[in-house]
């Protein structure tokens, strides 16, 4: 009932214990994308090991681009209300940190006083955009490092999560873009990264080459309509990759539903006919814990009053 009973520390502990876990296991952990704190709890129900808030969902629900136009107050403010609900660890998109080495510092404890397991750092110039775009620039090497310097530097919780975004692949074709991912990756994880998240990796091979340059854990990004090619939870563990994203996945699955039945509704006027997609009025009660609720407000009001 109401928030999740696991404290956000004791959640930070049990992620690095389990990506800790993951290098001699091979376990990969998923991590599907949350659009709002419901469908945080049902990831958590349908028993996948994290939840992660996409910069790009959090700017669509919004209804703005993904070009580093949210606020650090909406992005933390969103991600402790996600977060809340589950008892999993949640993974939070902080951009570029919403500004200067002082500013990703402040970022950091921000997002640990929101109960969030960590968060990723980009290495984007501002404004940034959706990482499987064309045009993206990178800031050089110094710059990104102080990044990620500074966030591991305020950090309180030893536990929180501090990983490095690279989108430098994206600046080079072939061998020589990969190269430079490779370089920046070890870069990042020497500035004090717990973790690197290589964006828009194009083969299972080169994620297979970053896994081989940093002793770290690794993240892959699985998102749609993008540059990388959607691999399976099997393939990516097969070359070593810890940690995996599905970040718009769901928003975009509930969006692409929402749009046909209100084609139907145009249509023919009703939604008797797609009585079978929507999650029933049972279902949404458990998940909300409707009954305990009730119990709740049962042993509050057991008494009479006297007139």
């Amino acid at each position: 009932m109401l928030y999740s009973k696991t404290d956000p520390a004791e959640k930070r502990r049990i992620l690095r214990e389990r990506l800790a876990a993951t290098f001699s296991t091979g376990e990969l952990l998923r991590f599907p994308g949350a659009f709002n704190p419901l469908s945080a709890r049902l990831i958590e129900r349908k028993g996948f090991e994290g939840v992660y808030i996409s910069g790009a969902v959090l700017s669509a629900d919004l209804g703005l681009p993904d070009i580093g136009l949210t606020t650090l107050t909406e992005v933390a403010g969103r991600g402790e209300q996600i977060a809340r609900m589950t008892e999993l660890p949640a993974i939070i998109d902080a951009d570029t940190g919403f500004g200067e080495p002082m500013n990703v510092a402040r970022t950091i404890q921000h997002l640990e006083n929101a109960g969030l397991a960590g968060t990723h750092i980009e290495d984007q110039i501002n404004p940034k955009r959706c990482g499987h775009l064309d045009g993206k620039s990178v800031v050089d090497e110094n710059t990104a490092t102080k990044r990620i310097r500074a966030a591991a530097d305020a950090r309180r919780d030893p536990n929180f999560l501090i990983m490095a975004r690279t989108d430098i692949r994206a600046t080079a074709e072939g061998p020589a873009g990969l190269a430079l991912a490779k370089d920046r990756a070890k870069a990042l994880v020497d500035a004090g990264a717990d973790a690197i998240f290589p964006e828009a990796m194009r083969t299972l091979e080169e994620f297979a080459a970053v896994r081989e340059a940093v002793d770290v854990p690794v993240l892959a990004n699985m998102t749609e309509f993008g540059k990388s090619e959607l691999f399976s939870v099997q393939q990516l563990a097969d070359v070593g990759v810890n940690i995996v994203i599905w970040p718009v996945s769901m928003l975009r699955i509930a969006m692409g539903a929402t749009e046909r039945a209100l084609d139907e509704l145009n249509r023919v006027g009703h939604l008797r006919g797609k009585l079978d997609e929507m999650q029933h009025r049972a279902g949404l009660y458990e998940l909300v814990d409707y009954e305990d609720y009730n119990r709740f407000d049962t042993n509050v009001f057991n008494f009479t009053v006297e007139k």
